[in-house]
């Protein structure tokens, strides 16, 4: 009993659309390429305005070793599951068939349709037309869409996100009247048939596919229906009040998951374990934002840091994530956190930048995003975790520490544990592209997250194509390359990241002031082709104190110790394969807390975050322990010591982005010697 979520962009639609049929339009009639010179529409009235608007899907396109990485997971899981799973296979429901019909097609497009566009690769669109070309063309008469077999809520809500993306990328003319029938079936039907389990916990998701589809159409019953939405969901910016109750490790006992069906009750999971479920926990950080749009509070647009520094407080990790194995956790290094999670924290973050405009989401996105998201993949990204932990000694078929998941829970492969992941991990990537740029309310744009791209969009109504190259998070230095169809002015805003120690700005190779770290500095002038914007932002490697030992960053990266690794095949599953990884070497060590850290750069290999070439590592010393320093406990390293008493001399470490090694450790002991 498991599930998840995702959505995303905004393009231009016309009104008139929505007075179409729902009918399915002739294949030749469809449009081929998509069209993206063109500006999101800003929130339509009673709508509350916003700082950002994420660009319409498909404006972003990956360069440099972005391109890399989404070509990666083209060529394994991410365009090619459906090869192999029959969960994603022909006789699918999403598809017509008799096959799995609730969450895992919609996951699938979720990421696949934006990777596809992004890649302009004819072989995934083929692949994303099947399943959309039959949502499309056989709806119900009642306006229901996707499978007959179900009736939920939740399911269609991903798909819902599926369709806004595809119409910016096509504008196809049957999306707005689909989802506009749908729209009006839901709203005359919750009130009989209301929002259980996923879907009320989920609720968000949904309303924010209703703001796309009204500022496109402006149908007053889209408001109603996101008023329901709310009354019916689950109120979780009042769950993380000062009462907060959910300050320790989950028990299975504490939720009911230890008595034989207690998930099976009338709403699925009960509330409790709902509530502390970590990817609904992931997916409610977009709940307060979205709805501040609807509501136009202050109060309700800034409750999502209220929700971080709670999780960050009783469950927090070192890589941006709090624990979620499959529920909150704690703050051991070893307690897990799920794939599912990731991306979705991932997309919810994304979505509260554009909403409120703080500059931190940023830094948060880019924590998790270049440390755990890569971290769970295999370097062909074939195979993934379900969980994956900071301290990681070994992933192996037998017990662990995780709150309610199974033995086969950091088994690298097909589905371990469950298979939502395989689904729905698609979305990371891409949507992490389609988000490195927004349009700023002011008429402009923002650089909102970094990373090589390139961006097509239109400002002013000014065609435009900016050139990011960098190698960011492995560099510390950007260059933007501005190239307007003519001479046009416009603001830019530029994210500085919080932990910048020192920030600069240059355009045309003159310095620009304003560069606050945790803050957007803004550059307002006429922009002529070939114009260029530099930046660099530095900070030294650190050591961090945290409540379970200490671990060692620079800017956006956290590193690792890397532990030898033998990977022992389980078994082959089609054109992959489940995997053990057991350690073949020592992890016991403390970190030398004067040793000094020498950074050193190496080039960006074929596999950005790979332990065979890491494109930076950072060396310093520590001190081997033993046992009885520092031991391990269900079957994982124990929450190390914050100090642990050490002789003799160091050795040298050599600590790698967080992402490449697959066994490593990432919070350790500080030594005090004798």
């Amino acid at each position: 009993m498991r599930s998840h979520h995702t959505n995303r962009r905004q393009f231009l639609g016309s009104t008139a659309a929505v007075a179409a049929t729902a009918a399915g339009v002739p294949a030749a009639a469809r449009p081929a390429a998509p069209l993206i010179a063109a500006s999101p529409p800003p929130n339509r009235a009673p709508l509350a305005p916003q700082p950002f608007y994420p660009l319409p899907t498909g404006a972003v396109r990956p360069g440099g070793w972005l391109r890399k990485q989404l070509q990666i997971q083209a060529d394994g899981m991410g365009g090619r599951i459906d090869e192999t799973w029959p969960d994603l296979g022909p006789d699918s429901g999403w598809l017509g068939g008799k096959g799995e019909s609730w969450e895992r097609g919609p996951y699938f497009l979720d990421g696949l349709v934006p990777l596809a566009w992004m890649l302009d690769s004819a072989p995934l669109k083929a692949k994303a037309m099947k399943f959309i070309d039959w949502t499309l063309d056989n709806p119900a008469p009642n306006g229901m869409i996707g499978p007959r077999s179900n009736n939920d809520w939740w399911p269609r809500m991903v798909m819902l996100k599926v369709l806004t993306q595809y119409h910016e990328l096509t504008q196809d003319p049957r999306v707005i009247p689909v989802m506009t029938r749908y729209f009006h079936h839901q709203l005359a039907e919750m009130p009989g048939r209301p929002l259980r389990d996923w879907g009320r916990s989920r609720w968000q998701d949904e309303v924010v596919s209703v703001i796309w589809l009204y500022n496109r159409t402006g149908d007053a019953k889209l408001l109603e229906l996101a008023q329901l939405l709310k009354r019916q969901g689950t109120d979780w910016q009042g769950l993380f009040g000062p009462d907060y109750p959910y300050r320790t490790k989950t028990i299975k006992a504490e939720v009911g998951l230890d008595k034989t069906g207690a998930e099976g009750t009338a709403n699925g999971l009960a509330d409790h374990a709902q509530t502390l479920h970590g990817v609904n926990n992931a997916q409610a950080l977009k709940a307060s934002p979205v709805w501040a749009v609807v509501s136009g509070s202050a109060e309700d647009r800034k409750a999502i840091h209220n929700q971080l520094a709670i999780l960050d407080r009783y469950h927090g990790l070192p890589i941006g994530i709090y624990s979620a194995d499959e529920h909150l956790a704690g703050r051991s290094p070893s307690q897990g956190v799920e794939l599912c999670a990731i991306v979705e924290a991932m997309y919810s973050l994304e979505l509260g930048l554009a909403i409120t405009g703080d500059a931190v989401l940023g830094d948060r996105i880019e924590r998790i995003a270049y440390n755990a998201l890569q971290a769970t993949f295999t370097d062909d990204m074939w195979a993934h975790q379900y969980d994956q932990q900071p301290n990681q000694i070994r992933c192996a078929h037998e017990k662990g520490p995780w709150t309610t998941n199974g033995s086969e829970s950091n088994l690298f492969g097909l589905e371990p544990n469950f298979g939502c992941c395989t689904a729905n991990f698609h979305q990371g990537w891409p949507k992490l592209v389609a988000s490195l740029w927004m349009a700023s309310a002011e008429g402009g744009l923002a650089k909102t997250i970094y990373g090589p791209c390139e961006v097509s969009t239109a400002v002013g109504g000014v065609p435009v194509t900016l050139r990011e190259e960098t190698d960011y998070p492995f560099r510390d230095r950007v260059t933007i390359r501005v190239d307007p169809a003519r001479p046009t002015r416009f603001p830019v805003a530029l994210r500085v990241p919080g932990w910048a120690r020192t920030a600069s700005i240059r355009v045309n190779g003159k310095a620009i002031a304003g560069a606050t770290a945790g803050q957007f500095a803004r550059v307002d002038r006429e922009w002529k082709a070939g114009d260029r914007i530099e930046l660099r932002f530095t900070a030294e490697p650190r050591r961090v104190a945290s409540p379970h030992g200490s671990f060692v960053e620079q800017g956006p990266l956290v590193f690792s110790l890397p532990i030898p690794e033998k990977w022992q095949k389980l078994r082959d599953r089609g054109l992959t394969a489940d995997w053990a990884v057991l350690p073949e070497g020592e992890w016991r060590y403390a970190l030398a807390g004067d040793a000094p850290i020498e950074r050193v750069e190496r080039a960006i290999g074929p596999v950005p975050f790979s332990r065979r070439s890491p494109p930076v590592v950072l060396v310093t010393q520590g001190y081997r322990l033993t046992a009885a320093d520092w031991d391990e406990q269900d079957n994982a390293a124990a929450p190390p010591p914050a100090t642990a008493v050490v002789k003799g001399e160091p050795e040298k470490l050599v600590l790698m982005p967080y992402a490449a090694p697959k066994l490593r450790i990432t919070s350790f002991p500080v030594a005090k010697k004798t």
